[in-house]
């Protein structure tokens, strides 16, 4: 079996990283978002570039949404499920094949998806002009993060064993749980799967920062709504 680059760092920024910094990102993500939300609801938004150009919005915005939503929920179901409850129905190895598979598709779909947002972002002159720094931080940041994960696949092919996925899986089950010693799993795992979460921890951190609180405000009252009100314009003649 080929074996993986190890990235050796100290056993500190190990702990600082991986077991102090998902409580400070977590944190500034909820404290954040309700500060802005109680001080700043004008700038609670997903800020659509559509109406400056309709050509790509759909279809890359589409896939990108589909794509990420799916992502976001496998990989919480995926890490936060206890070995003991998934091995009732499914071995370790055939879960690691099934995340690598679903994982390589709905990635293909989002990484379609987020280069045609992308690319339409960064060449289109109205919408560069009108783009906040943020917005092109958190696409790039999104984009970097997506091409680790899909690059985290190959990785993961090296140890069909899931060996990587179990370490990942307690990594992130003590943290949620408050259990010391998280960081100590995932301490000898290869670089793309620190740089992976690193990232994505940076991203919930950001997170009251950018455009990407809207997610908050889905609005799921209106499926559960009693009726509806439909207003007519007065015309002429009446």
């Amino acid at each position: 079996m080929p074996e993986t680059e190890i990235v050796t760092t100290s056993p500190f920024l190990d702990h600082l990283v991986f077991g102090l910094y998902p409580y400070i990102a977590v944190v500034v993500m909820v404290v954040g978002s309700i500060l802005r939300y109680d001080r700043d609801q004008y700038s609670w938004k997903a800020g659509s570039s559509q109406l400056l150009r309709a050509k790509g919005m759909r279809i890359g915005s589409n896939l990108f949404h589909v794509g990420i939503i799916l992502l976001f929920f496998t990989h919480l179901v995926g890490l936060l499920t206890p070995e003991s409850l998934y091995h009732l129905v499914i071995t370790t190895e055939a879960k690691q094949v099934m995340a690598m598979i679903g994982g390589g598709i709905l990635g293909s779909i989002t990484f379609v998806g987020m280069t045609i947002l992308l690319v339409r972002r960064m060449t289109d002159p109205r919408i560069r002009a009108t783009s906040k720094f943020s917005d092109i931080l958190l696409l790039w940041l999104l984009y970097i993060q997506l091409i680790l994960g899909l690059i985290s696949i190959y990785y993961s092919s090296l140890h069909m064993d899931g060996s990587s996925m179990v370490a990942l899986a307690n990594w992130a089950q003590h943290i949620v749980t408050f259990r010391s010693g998280a960081a100590d799993f995932i301490v000898n795992e290869p670089w793309v799967f620190k740089a992976h979460l690193f990232l994505g921890l940076t991203i919930f951190l950001i997170f009251p920062f950018t455009r990407l609180v809207h997610m908050l405000s889905v609005p799921v009252k209106y499926i559960f709504r009693s009726g509806y009100q439909i207003v007519r314009k007065r015309g002429k003649g009446y």
